[in-house]
């Protein structure tokens, strides 16, 4: 956690901005460290690095940045110009004579030369990048979201700085910032030598150049459309046609995009054939699961519309899911891939639908165990259900880069531990809403009620579901559930930690960041 009160001081003197620096860079390298870090991390870098010179602790905050900066070093010098974001505060401009505009994004520079902004700005853009003028990182991190950037250079104030690190990091976002040379909210200064030196900084490489996320989702969307689909889907009897109006239904299609990033991340040449088959085959085993989910859980909406079985009826709903499973496979024995890589995908496929499969038949059997079932038997389930689910489509992309075994193993730990913070989230959103009818969805805080009162209480058939609602509410058992899944989180966080892959490694973080919103302590 960033404490709030501290000596928020830049180094007036230009020596020994540029010695901070300078040592920064080294120590850094001497450590061999990769992003992202944590503020404790760095807070530890800049002691050791404020001890080594014999510098006094006033410049400790701005050390924290600088060794941020260089961590992040490398990824923003692989990203091209036309991919990064430069962010510049509105209170750089002179008061006095500035003519510039104000929009709902920040400045429009009139090009009045009364202050630097108008310089950096025409460097900048002529060298491709993406500017604003505005204050704080939200837009930053939205764009990064958006996939309109994948790397951000932001000068601002050091509180701004320091209120930015939480955000910015749970996003992944590469991102130097530099300090104004003081604070304030009109008339201030930076050292633009610096700012234009790291503006310029560009060495390609393609190992650690950030993957686009949200460009490639974009793409998977594609993969799902009639004309994308067409090659697959040739014969055009009814159950085909069911099955890809199946595929082409909405969705946030999660399971093709881990497919595709860490085939992306790993692969040293990406083949468009091979990659939108993998999302292919993920996406038909997904729709499915989901055709026999919804018969199973009697759900009569997906996506805001009537599910198959309720449109067409039972039967056809399950030949129709059956015809998904075959055409997953039918793909998958058709990847242009080598014979040892074909063998591996398959039996990661066939194994995940075995296990998948037993996690489904356990959780349909749950609503009448709750009392005989303890927080590990669910924990089971989650990671035979949605661990799995996530685990296939991360390996089949793996394996298809050219993964090794190590790597795999930590995305198998990685995908258990996911699975378990996913479900668990689920379990609290679906309380939160205040529906005591939805109980029923949210298992984990049930088993952990149970487990908490089984000296006091045994639930049955006649406790009506308002009152569980509110021994839930009573007992905390809410709390304790953030407690899981803050615990969960931070598993899922350092298996990623572990991995050597920093393409996939960002990437999965900047998911993570987005999907639990959670600050790692």
């Amino acid at each position: 956690m960033i404490k709030t009160e501290r000596l928020l001081k830049v180094p007036s003197d230009v020596k020994i901005r540029n010695l901070l620096r300078k040592e920064a860079r080294e120590l850094v390298v001497e450590k061999e460290l990769q992003p992202p870090a944590d503020f404790e991390l760095l807070e530890n870098l800049a002691r050791e690095l404020l001890q080594r010179l014999d510098l006094e602790n006033e410049y400790l905050d701005f050390t924290i940045v600088l060794c941020g900066n260089e961590i992040w070093r490398k990824v923003i010098a692989a990203t091209p110009f036309d991919r990064r974001l430069l962010l510049l505060p509105q209170c750089l401009k002179n008061t006095q004579s500035c003519k510039a505009d104000v929009d709902s994004l920040g400045l429009i520079c009139a090009g009045c030369k009364a202050c630097g902004i108008d310089d950096v700005l025409t460097k900048a853009e002529a060298l491709g990048y993406t500017t604003l003028v505005a204050e704080g990182t939200t837009v930053a991190v939205g764009l990064v979201e958006e996939g309109a950037i994948d790397a951000v250079i932001g000068v601002s104030c050091m509180p701004v700085l320091q209120r930015s690190f939480e955000p910015v990091s749970r996003a992944a976002v590469p991102v130097m910032g530099l300090p104004l040379l003081y604070n304030g909210c009109e008339n201030t200064n930076v050292d633009y030598s610096w700012l234009l030196n790291e503006m310029n900084q560009f060495e390609e490489n393609a190992d650690i150049q950030p993957l686009s996320v949200s460009l490639l989702k974009n793409q998977v969307q594609d993969y799902f459309t009639e004309f994308h689909l067409k090659p697959f889907f040739q014969f055009h009897d009814e159950t085909e046609k069911l099955a890809k109006q199946m595929l082409m239904m909405g969705g946030q299609r999660i399971r093709p995009l881990l497919s595709m990033m860490a085939y992306r991340s790993y692969a040293e040449v990406i083949d468009e054939d091979i990659q939108k088959s993998l999302a292919l085959i993920i996406e038909c085993f997904h729709k499915a699961s989901l055709i026999h989910d919804d018969i199973e859980d009697g759900d009569d909406y997906r996506y805001n519309q009537e599910v198959l079985h309720k449109t067409h009826g039972v039967p056809i709903a399950l030949n129709v899911g059956d015809y998904l499973v075959g055409k997953g496979y039918h793909i998958l024995s058709k990847l242009p891939v080598d014979d040892s890589l074909l063998a591996a995908s398959l039996k990661i496929v066939s194994s995940s639908h075995l296990n998948l499969t037993v996690g489904q038949g356990a959780d349909l059997m749950l609503s009448g165990q709750l009392n005989d079932t303890s927080v590990d038997d669910l924990l089971k389930i989650f990671v035979q259900k949605t661990g799995e689910a996530v685990k296939v489509a991360l390996l089949i992309g793996a394996i298809n880069g050219g993964a090794d075994e190590s790597e795999m193993n930590i995305l198998r730990a990685f995908s258990d531990w996911f699975g378990i913070a996913y479900q668990i989230r689920d379990d609290l959103n679906e309380f939160r809403e205040n529906k005591p009818e939805e109980l029923q969805h949210s298992p984990f805080l049930m088993v952990l009620l149970k487990e908490k009162l089984s000296e006091n209480i045994k639930m049955n058939g006649n406790t009506k579901i308002e009152d569980l609602h509110q021994l839930i509410i009573d007992e905390k058992i809410d709390s304790h559930a953030d407690a899981y899944l803050k615990l969960y989180v931070e598993k899922c966080y350092q298996e990623l930690d572990r991995l050597q892959n920093l393409k996939l490694k960002l990437s999965l973080y900047g998911l993570m960041g987005k999907i639990f919103q959670i600050e790692r302590t």
